[in-house]
């Protein structure tokens, strides 16, 4: 049998990569970064660092934290299941997190989200099968702001058994979050061993690391916890206005946040991540669905790939306002493409408006494209040895097809990728098209009937009582006398 090949795309040569790294490194070492953190930058002086108003970074101390940071990363669900493993050419999706409104597809208006509207969300996310992780992927309005963060992850631990990509918005919040995760998982050494979150730590454009998220990597390396770097360049404005030299910042910030990561603890797990863009001089935007934007993302996890390390981008949301054709085709082109990079963890699915809104309908359509995805990303296999002779001699008269053949039988379901009825690949009549329901109206009926099921991997009872329990007194200490209560549909 001939080997197969796995599809892929490059989009920097090796001069290049070797290139970008290089003044990266030049960069840390001569221009510095911005750190916020007493902590980090008490780290990186011990580290040979020369700290004054920026922090300079050897080069060598860079290649040293290199060498400590794992290339892979194994990720567990709230069961303690293996379900990803973050390494190489390994691809998994999962929705976009922290969005500040929520498409209510029924009343067809956007509106700050609920817990009812997250809880849905989280357990339409537990029934996708080619989204293999959740995130905390809503900001709840109807909860204290000193919660915000924490209560995002209560919700998606009781509603969804997959691993969450997380993150925080006050520094007071992680020691909770940890306290939430380790209550799952039955301790701190647990949680180490079967990491089940994944936190997300955002650098500020240009080259700084702030107190909040600095704080983050240090904490969340110290308890083997995997940070997530969400580097976010924006070329023209925040950034250099060519897609290399936005490529060089992302780099540096990235190498930066390794640093401060293994100072803290050598051999914590880090991802190489982001969530870069280009800016739209006409509109003043920040395109997500911009294929320069994509390019950029491929281009960034080709330096990864390169350094060994896993890696992560938002690549599959839209900038459309609407379940519409923009939506379908930035978030088709974005997957396909993340999936052809081999980009480990891909964010983004039901995201839409510059990664601000979610849709649990764009969610359950966004799923289909992560099918399609993974599908070419299989590649094309020989099944048999002739490739077709023998069918050929087998279907040898006029009134012979290839339907009725056992080989069709056997390998059709392997062959391709079978959508679900969201997708109408049905002929009919072609008449009153305006009363036909579009994809997004399937979507939003499928929603509906999952809702009205019984969740497939519910919550233990006792666990969920006692998340709910430690959730409630945090809310207490804010003034939340009781916690909403998300309802079955």
């Amino acid at each position: 049998m001939l080997e197969k090949i796995r599809p892929t795309i490059a989009i920097l040569s090796k001069e290049m990569i070797e290139k970008v790294i290089d003044e990266a490194l030049e960069i840390l070492e001569t221009v510095g970064v911005h750190v916020a953190n007493e902590e980090a930058k008490r780290l990186l002086r011990e580290r040979r660092c020369r700290v004054a108003e920026r922090v300079l970074i050897p080069r060598d101390l860079v290649e040293e934290c290199l060498k400590t940071t794992p290339p892979s990363i194994r990720v567990y669900d709230r069961e303690g299941e293996a379900a990803l493993v973050l390494e190489k050419d390994n691809v998994y999706f999962d929705p976009g997190s922290s969005v500040l409104q929520f498409l209510d597809y029924e009343k067809m208006e956007v509106r700050k989200p609920l817990t009812q509207d997250f809880a849905d969300f989280a357990r339409v996310t537990a029934r996708m099968e080619n989204i293999r992780a959740q995130s905390t992927a809503m900001v709840c309005s109807d909860v204290p702001k000193e919660i915000f963060d924490s209560y995002r992850l209560y919700i998606a631990l009781c509603h969804c058994h997959k691993p969450v990509v997380t993150g925080i918005f006050r520094k007071a919040s992680l020691p909770f979050m940890l306290e939430l995760l380790k209550m799952v998982r039955g301790g701190s050494k647990a949680l180490s061993e079967k990491p089940l979150a994944l936190f997300d730590a955002c650098p500020s454009p240009p080259l700084k690391w702030d107190d909040l998220t600095a704080q983050s990597v240090i904490d969340c390396a110290r308890e083997g916890v995997p940070s997530e770097f969400i580097s976010m360049p924006l070329a023209g404005a925040t950034a250099p206005v060519t897609l290399l030299g936005a490529i060089v910042q992302h780099t540096a910030e990235c190498l930066s946040g390794i640093v401060i990561g293994q100072t803290a603890n050598p051999g914590a797990p880090l991802i190489w991540g982001g969530s870069p863009a280009v800016f739209d001089m006409r509109a003043g935007t920040t395109p997500m669905g911009a294929i320069e934007t994509m390019m950029i993302d491929a281009a960034y996890a080709q330096i990864g790939k390169h350094l060994a390390l896993p890696t992560h981008a938002y690549m599959g949301p839209s900038d459309s306002k609407l379940v519409d054709f923009q939506g379908g085709f930035e978030s088709g082109m974005g997957t396909i493409l993340a999936a052809l990079a081999g980009i480990n963890v891909v964010s983004g699915a039901g995201m839409l408006n510059f990664e601000n809104c979610q849709s649990i309908e764009k969610l359950i359509l966004d799923n289909e494209i992560c099918g399609m995805a993974y599908r070419m990303i299989e590649g094309i296999s020989q099944r048999d040895e002739p490739i077709a002779l023998n069918l050929f001699r087998a279907v040898s008269t006029p009134r012979d097809d290839f339907l009725t053949l056992d080989h069709t039988l056997k390998w059709f379901g392997e062959e391709q990728y079978i959508p679900g009825l969201v997708v109408d690949r049905h002929s009919g009549d072609l008449g009153g098209l305006a009363e036909k329901p579009s994809a997004a109206d399937r979507a939003h009926e499928r929603a509906k009937k999952i809702l009205a099921e019984d969740d497939p991997k519910p919550i233990r009872e006792e666990l969920g009582k006692e998340l709910r329990e430690l959730m409630k007194r945090e809310g207490e200490r804010y003034g939340m006398a009781q916690l909403p209560v998300a309802s079955p549909r």
